[in-house]
């Protein structure tokens, strides 16, 4: 009888010419399972995996298009040292050296990690083992420094463990569902298609959505309350008082598992009702309604994702809601409990590995003595970290003071997504060792390396992710590597065995680095650590090969693998076993930088059908099609005493910072308040990285930025001239070195470039023509152009025998083109001579439908 219970023969079948493979999407933090299916002549689609405990068989958007977004043109094929092609072996060696000898001049200090939520399990341990088994240094910044480690403070304080307590059924189970700083719906699009599908099976169910603007989340919701930024701790304090003065806590369960409610109490004080309502930005029925509703449905789920953690306060806000869902037993029961929901597809991964500046493997901690000596024996190292490393913005202000001498990134794209970006790119160029693994030859980070190693993309990688209920899925290869790429825990491996480590890195697999971080998870544990998955320390490489979806812990010796909630009868981490209420100060929500100068408050995040810095959802046409342009978004009112109209540019300006975006208008935005994305980069924009202008300040805590209050200013962009264009590749963006505003988007056949500029539209004109007809170098070309002296417009078509190859507008105002007429002329057949003046038109014929966009906006 085979160890593994879920062990089945393949995941991967074949018949009638068709390879389906099961495998992990790579995005969000919901983890979804995907079938991939490959034709004869390599082709792949995808489909949900209907066997999927987190999607069964559902998909989003970007699920949906991943296999859109195997981008064969923009990879980075071979290792590169300043900017020269080299071998492996070559790299290998250059950066084992550069390693060996930054250390022996500089201390072991002056080498850190930066890492993102996109790699895999294995790789994280890899990484973790070699950082703080070898070099004894604690520097690993990643993706959770961003997103998540004001959960992991906030679970730590309160229960002595980084545990999640509920799981995705809990979301069904539940009578009350209050998400909170979610956009559930663009940001983890399935999980919300299952709250809907249960409260349309359920009407009675309640969805309340607590977020400061109005998203796709709160349409769908009973309750919106829309708080003024970081009301959040005072919000829930007041529930915590609500509670507690109409008789709602479980004194039972306060005895038996809870301490710190006395101090909680008397820092929530007393606030009438009214003027709590006034504070927050919500009329009094509101928070009447959301109190009520608390206090007497026992089922209440809370859901809080990055409008909770990206904040000056958000560890503190994490205990605020904790500190109700306790002081009424509510937790670890089914439809019951605070639930996390993480951001990347394995943040929770590095979690369990230890992967970030203060933790250690296996959920061991690296201030107690005790878990050092347990991960160092296992391990059998040199040395251990005996201290916590730096956070991210931390690591990058040592590396620009000269504090940090090498850097090795992987996976991640730090000038785009940290705060004060700009710095980054300062930092990252007086760096004298910059290592970067990438899927993508092109990225803004990328432009710093001096080692550039090619890393594996999705459908290439073979390994693990956790997503955010603790299941742990397969992530499969479905088709062969591209030129030189390489998995990261291999090239890490291979660099550790380089500088003479070999014993500890002398790996050939990952089922090989998965078993040993299995057996880590078991060693000394004896039930004092949640995560344990020791029933996978002695797996073979088939059933590593075939494992399906499960749920920690998955102790040696016990069959069941169906999720576990925690803490419905105790037995907390701690060293009373009691969880902790913490008293929590809530400041006064708004912003206090608010000042003539800069008069609004800017939020960031996602939107539905992009991925953080577009690497690869930004060359699928389909998922472009939705926001195809970077903007910020403004109630009618800000827009009016601006100056601003519906798809003007828009220059928004911090202390830091500016940058240019298309206006939105939107009265579901708060007046006051700004919302801009999060995900174009210098590679598909001129100027909008948002969070260049975000500050550098953290929680004490946690260390984590604050993403979504930031204090800016907003003017209309006097664009002199205007222009559109269509070519059949992506332009190198220095094409459009001295154009102020420019965004390309990928179409079907091509790719089309909106810009604008102070220049005067003859002079644009002419240059840009230039420019871009150089640049596409066809065989045999034919021009067809006109000026139209009427409307101030030059309008230009090249064609290569009977296929549009180029278009282009140039105009004094903003160009009154068909946007989706136009990008689907690359499709069109024009052996017409006669009939290609249509084109200069911009739009189709009188007898033709266009139902797509006609001018610059979003």
């Amino acid at each position: 009888m085979k160890k593994n219970a879920c062990y089945r023969a393949s995941t991967t079948q074949r018949w009638a010419g068709l390879m389906k493979t099961n495998t992990t999407c790579p995005y969000c933090g919901t983890g979804c399972g995907v079938t991939v299916d490959q034709a004869v002549d390599g082709t792949l689609t995808v489909s949900g995996d209907a066997s999927h405990p987190a999607n069964r068989g559902r998909l989003c958007a970007k699920g949906s298009a991943l296999a859109e977004t195997l981008n064969e043109d923009n990879r980075l094929l071979s290792p590169e040292i300043d900017g020269q092609q080299v071998s492996w072996y070559q790299a290998i060696d250059h950066v084992s050296r550069a390693l060996e000898e930054t250390i022996e001049a500089y201390g072991r200090e002056s080498v850190a990690f930066h890492i993102s939520g996109q790699l895999l399990t294995e790789d994280y341990y890899v990484i973790n083992k070699l950082v703080k088994g070898w070099f004894g240094t604690a520097n690993i910044a990643s993706n959770s420094d961003l997103s998540m480690s004001s959960s992991i403070v906030g679970h730590q304080r309160a229960f002595g463990t980084d545990t999640v307590p509920g799981c995705y059924e809990d979301l069904e189970a539940a009578n009350l569902v209050v998400m909170v700083g979610s956009n559930l719906a663009w940001c983890h699009p399935v999980l919300h298609q299952r709250i809907l599908a249960e409260k349309q099976r359920r009407p009675e169910m309640f969805l309340v959505v607590i977020d400061p603007r109005r998203t796709a989340t709160a349409d769908c919701a009973d309750l919106h309350l829309a708080i003024q930024p970081d009301g959040d701790c005072l919000l829930f304090n007041g529930l915590l008082a609500y509670l507690a003065s109409h008789g709602k806590l479980d004194e039972h369960y306060l005895e038996h598992h809870v301490s710190g409610l006395k101090d909680a109490l008397r820092a929530v004080g007393d606030m009438p009702m009214p003027r709590l309502a006034e504070r927050l930005g919500i009329n009094l029925q509101q928070l009447e309604i959301f109190y009520g509703r608390v206090a007497f449905t026992p089922k209440t789920v809370t859901l809080y994702s990055q409008g909770v953690n990206q904040s000056e306060s958000g560890s503190d806000k994490v205990n605020a809601i904790i500190n109700c869902h306790l002081a009424t037993g509510r937790i670890g029961k089914p439809g019951m409990g605070p639930f996390s929901i993480s951001g990347q597809s394995n943040a929770m991964g590095e979690r369990e590995v230890g992967s970030l500046a203060t933790m250690l493997a296996a959920h061991m901690e690296l201030d107690k003595p005790q878990h050092r000596d347990i991960v160092q024996h296992f391990w059998d190292s040199p040395r251990i970290a005996g201290k916590a490393g730096l956070s991210a913005v931390e690591l990058f202000d040592a590396i620009a003071d000269g504090r940090i001498k090498a850097v090795w990134i992987l996976g991640g794209n730090p000038v785009v997504s940290l705060p004060q970006a700009d710095r980054i790119k300062a930092a990252l160029q007086s760096c004298p060792l910059v290592i970067v693994s990438e899927v993508a030859s092109r990225t803004d980070t990328l432009d710093y390396a001096t080692v550039r190693l090619p890393a594996l993309s999705w459908g290439e990688k073979d390994g693990t992710t956790s997503n955010s209920e603790r299941c742990i899925s397969r992530q499969r290869a479905v088709k062969a590597p591209l030129g030189d790429a390489r998995a990261d825990w291999w090239a890490v491996s291979q660099v550790a065995c380089r500088m003479g480590f070999r014993c500890g890195f002398n790996f050939s697999s990952a089922a090989e680095i998965f078993r040993e971080h299995a057996r880590l998870s078991a060693s000394d544990n004896h039930g004092s650590r949640h995560f344990d998955i020791g029933a996978c320390g002695s797996f073979s490489d088939e059933e590593y090969q075939s494992l399906q979806p499960f749920y920690w812990p998955w102790r040696e010796g016990r069959t069941s693998v169906k999720p576990v909630r925690f803490f419905a009868k105790g037995h907390y981490r701690t060293p009373d076993n009691k969880a902790r209420m913490l008293p929590i100060a809530a400041a006064r929500p708004g912003n206090r930088d608010l000042s003539d100068h800069y008069p609004l408050v800017l939020n960031t995040g996602r939107i539905r059908d992009q991925w953080h810095a577009l690497s690869r959802t930004g060359y699928s046409p389909r998922l472009s099609a939705h926001l195809s342009e970077p903007f910020i978004t403004m109630h009618p009112y800000d827009a009016l005493i601006h100056g601003i109209a519906d798809g003007d540019i828009v220059q928004i300006r911090s202390p830091h910072a500016a940058i240019l975006m298309r206006a939105m208008l939107s009265d579901e935005q708060t007046p006051g308040q700004l919302f801009a994305p999060i995900h174009w980069s210098d590679e598909f924009a001129s100027q909008a990285r948002v969070d260049s202008l975000i500050g550098s300040r953290t929680d004490p805590h946690s260390a984590q930025p604050a993403f979504k209050n930031q204090a800016v200013s907003l003017q209309r962009f006097a664009a002199h001239s205007h222009g559109y264009a269509m070519l059949r590749h992506k332009p190198d963006r220095q094409l459009f070195a001295d154009v102020d505003y420019w965004a390309m988007t990928p179409v079907i056949g091509g790719w089309q470039i909106e810009f604008a500029s102070l220049q005067e539209a003859r002079e644009l004109d002419t240059s840009m023509a230039m420019r871009l007809t150089k640049s596409m170098q066809p065989c045999c070309i034919e021009p067809l152009s006109c000026l139209d002296h009427a409307n101030g417009m030059r309008r230009m078509a090249v064609f290569e025998q009977d296929r549009l190859q180029f278009l282009l507008f140039t105009s004094e105002t903003p160009v009154p083109v068909s946007r989706s007429w136009s990008a689907a002329q690359f499709e069109a057949l024009w052996n017409q001579r006669s009939t290609r003046w249509r084109l200069l038109a911009g739009r189709p014929s009188i007898d033709q439908p266009d139902t797509g966009r006609s001018t610059a906006t979003v």
